[in-house]
């Protein structure tokens, strides 16, 4: 298939390019950009005036339910959700059920991925077994499966001991270890961030100290393993702090953000509203200007969605019993433009978009994130001016609960190309 983009506005963050261009493709990779090369006849020709031509979304957290909780949603449901939202690349947690940890569990889940034809989908392996914080896996084994690197997910390794054995195997091989810092026992069964709002409601609360002390004892362990780590879904302005001097320090470090947490607040629970139940909280409005200021610096290197679809029964339900978790595939590009819209200026689109591109796809070790002659032609192509409403009716993936519904959010995915193939297009 060869495929003509014509005259839209170039944005790729790892070249700098910012202008007006055409962009040809063949075979699945980008064969040319500006002019077409010799004896180049397009198959179809997508007429890009007035719109964005991005690289493919990169989204570094997004859980596709399968296997084990196909009542939530399927791979099938949620890749047509990525695709809706510009995302042509995925990494997805190993919480499933079972838990990805053992080699078959990795190779028949990137099997039926492929078998969709939409994003790549990248699986991070469990760190321990079970996720039980116990014995480490087969992390070799799990690599040559397809895992780009291992997590916890939302649990935590009690056991120093654990994480520093499992810290040492994988800084041994240069895998990636990817934690979320939570403490393991304070903050647990909190559901909001410990202040006055979660004091006035009656909500059991999760401390800033749950965060920065996890991030303390991290980083100690990396100074002694070397080990390379992500940091997921950093939430507070401390923990921040700890991790911008980390980096000065010159540890193996990288760290991203939830979406949800670079534009609301703890305040943004209203009166009990359960889509606002997320994991970590969401923190003071201080902690989001830190979260804010620290995209602007490079210490967060990129923007995830959380893609964590819950149904109905699980999420209508009195705040402190709802599933924490929200839809976000869809909101990723609107969440991100909105960051640059709010900035007044200080935020350029191209930034905006290198948080969920360029730098994702270099936080995740994977061929992805800019549009580059010989490169894969993963592309999304939006319309920046146009708005969109957030209701449930109109999103495709199988989660609708999401704190952003209501808001109208800037950014309309208009085409998504994967591999040279054009799996959505509202532009025909």
């Amino acid at each position: 298939m060869k495929i003509h983009i014509r005259n839209g506005r170039v944005i790729d963050p790892a070249s700098g390019t910012d202008a007006v261009q055409d962009v040809f493709i063949a075979a699945g990779k980008v064969v040319a950009i500006g002019q077409a090369p010799a004896d180049f006849i397009a198959n179809k020709i997508v007429d890009a005036t007035g719109l964005v031509v991005a690289p493919g979304l990169v989204d570094l957290s997004a859980r596709l339910r399968e296997p084990g909780f196909e009542y939530k949603a399927t791979l099938e449901s949620e890749l047509q959700a990525a695709m809706r939202g510009g995302v042509t690349s995925l990494v997805c947690p190993p919480d499933t059920d079972p838990v990805l940890d053992e080699s078959g569990l990795v190779e028949m889940l990137k099997q039926r991925a492929r078998m969709q034809n939409k994003a790549h989908v990248y699986p991070l392996g469990a760190l321990t077994v079970g996720l039980k914080g116990e014995s480490l896996t087969e992390m070799a084994e799990l690599t040559e499966a397809g895992c780009i690197g291992f997590s916890q997910a939302e649990e935590t390794i009690a056991n120093t001991n654990t994480l520093q054995r499992a810290l040492d195997y994988a800084a041994t091989f240069g895998f990636t270890v990817w934690l979320r810092p939570q403490d393991a026992y304070i903050g647990k069964g909190g559901v909001a961030h410990s202040g006055p709002l979660a004091s006035r409601l009656g909500l059991s609360g999760v401390p800033v100290m749950a965060e920065t002390i996890a991030l303390h004892t991290l980083f100690e362990l990396m100074r002694a393993t070397n080990a390379k780590v992500h940091l997921c879904r950093i939430s507070s302005a401390a923990g921040l702090d700890l991790v911008r001097k980390a980096k000065k320090e010159g540890l193996a470090l990288t760290c991203d953000v939830g979406a949800h947490h670079v534009h609301l607040t703890d305040a943004d629970i209203g009166f009990f509203d359960s889509n606002a139940r997320l994991t970590p909280p969401l923190r003071s409005q201080r902690d989001r200007d830190a979260i804010s200021a620290a995209l602007k610096d490079g210490t967060i290197d990129a923007i995830c969605s959380d893609h964590t679809p819950v149904d109905d029964d699980e999420k209508l339900l009195p705040f402190a019993e709802a599933s924490p978790g929200a839809t976000g595939l869809e909101l990723l590009l609107s969440l991100a433009l909105k960051w640059a819209e709010d900035s007044r200026g200080e935020v350029s689109l191209t930034l905006a978009l290198s948080k969920i591109s360029q730098h994702a796809a270099r936080v995740a070790g994977v061929p992805a994130g800019q549009i580059a002659v010989g490169h894969a032609a993963d592309i999304c192509i939006f319309d920046p001016a146009t708005r969109w409403k957030v209701e449930a009716k109109t999103l495709a993936s199988q989660g609708k609960h999401t704190p952003f519904l209501g808001y109208e959010l800037p950014g309309v995915v208009k085409a998504t190309i994967v591999s040279g193939h054009v799996a959505f297009d509202t532009l025909h």
